[in-house]
């Protein structure tokens, strides 16, 4: 038996999971997991059908990029992943789609900002959007770039990861992630309905302000804070 069944099972579950959300057409989309004790993590196969992949399609890698079992490619998309677990070891999961409204977003080189209450209870903030890779970046590892260019934006607007779990790459598409798959994929479901609720303010109002930062706050640490009071905790 593989040692890495379960993460293999989390894994797969997630990408099915994600499969069904309708946030991904055809196989644009990818869900992996991280098992930081063990220093691996799995993820889905490059170009697999979601209805046709299983458990045993997941790819399990270390943190240096090295494939510890699987026999199919893994996700074009794994150097991203691997840049993310690297830089933020708390991270369970990261989610990679080309959602519609998000995408727009990114394809527009726009910050994602704040406008109510239904992005404050899971974004403490703007989701910011990253700069252009280079052309030099392009050639030297798209995707591994891509994920230095994440932690790059991270790091200069002095962003905790886990307060806005998600970002938009610029002239791509949305990554997001969380401690856990299922974080991630909820995390990934609300960013595309506060995406396409912010393009439709802008629409009515080019000129709409953010939330202000008392209700943002409120809202935020009702459910994130540490006296958070919102759902049923731990009974």
């Amino acid at each position: 038996m593989s040692e890495f069944k379960q993460l293999k099972e989390i894994t797969f579950e997630g990408n099915k999971k994600l499969g069904e959300s309708g946030l991904v057409l055809l196989t644009w989309g990818n869900v992996s997991a991280f098992d930081a004790e063990k220093g691996v993590f799995a993820i889905k196969p490059s170009g697999v059908d979601y209805d046709t992949m299983t458990a045993d399609d997941m790819v399990v890698l270390d943190l240096e990029g090295k494939v510890v079992e699987g026999t199919l490619r893994p996700s074009s998309d794994t150097k991203t992943h691997l840049e993310l677990y690297k830089a933020y070891p708390q991270l369970g999961s990261v989610i990679h789609t080309h959602s519609k409204w998000a995408t727009v977003w990114c394809q527009q080189m726009m910050d994602l900002p704040c406008m109510g209450t239904t992005h404050a209870d899971f974004f403490y903030g703007t989701v910011p959007c990253t700069r252009a890779i280079t052309q030099a970046e392009l050639d030297e590892d798209y995707e591994m770039n891509t994920g230095k260019i994440i932690i790059e934006t991270i790091t200069e607007r002095g962003i905790d990861p886990l307060e806005v779990p998600a970002i938009l790459t610029g002239g791509h598409a949305p990554f997001v992630w969380g401690q856990t798959v299922d974080k991630a994929l909820e995390n990934s479901i609300v960013l595309e309905r506060v995406a396409e609720m912010a393009w439709m303010n802008h629409l009515l109002n080019a000129q709409v302000p953010p939330l202000p930062q008392h209700i943002l706050n409120k809202h935020y640490t009702r459910k994130h804070g540490k006296n958070a009071y919102y759902g049923q905790g731990n009974h």
